[in-house]
């Protein structure tokens, strides 16, 4: 769901809210019809009575389950998009980290990668250490796409994302793969 869906359920959410906290107040200050009726309906009530033992629990769990549900809800609003947990952070010349989300630099690797011609796409994950970290890169090559190309490619672009992060990968693992059939 995006931010602004996210945004409309809430506004929603709290419209009906206020609609239902509104007529409450205005039916218990008198200006609406019913103040003197009971809060629920006689076959409502009937319903209450009859499960006696078991009617408060089952709102218990219901309001828990709708409690959970509105936490969901709001984490989710929260969150940021496109930002993960993992970071690399390079401690600088003392007077502060500089922290960039790996995303960031996978997806940049990624779209390096695949500027080479005959590259179709690209995947990289790193793990490991933050000082040196490992490195998979996955590519997928077009079946007329030289090999020494694309390694050259491959070397040249790894080359830059090391001096880009300011640190050299402890482990290099890539993989080309050939589509089948071209484009």
């Amino acid at each position: 769901m995006s931010n602004a869906a996210h945004r409309l359920l809430w506004t929603v959410l709290a419209l009906a809210l206020v609609a239902v906290g509104g007529a409450a107040l205005a039916v218990g200050l008198g200006w609406l019809p019913g103040g003197g009726a009971p809060l629920l309906a006689a076959g409502a009530a009937t319903w209450w009575r009859a499960g006696t033992p078991w009617s408060p629990l089952a709102v218990a769990v219901g309001g828990v389950l709708v409690t959970l549900l509105g936490q969901q809800l709001l984490v989710a609003g929260l969150r940021v998009p496109g930002q993960l947990a993992g970071t690399l952070a390079h401690p600088g010349d003392g007077r502060g980290r500089t922290r960039v989300a790996s995303e960031v630099l996978t997806a940049a690797l990624e779209r390096d990668l695949c500027r080479a011609p005959g590259v179709r796409r690209a995947r990289v994950v790193l793990t490991g250490a933050i000082g040196r970290p490992d490195v998979w890169v996955e590519v997928c090559l077009d079946p007329d796409a030289g090999l020494d190309a694309a390694r050259a490619h491959v070397d040249a672009a790894v080359r830059r994302f090391a001096a880009t992060i300011g640190c050299q990968p402890a482990h290099l693992d890539v993989t080309a793969l050939v589509a089948e059939s071209p484009r």
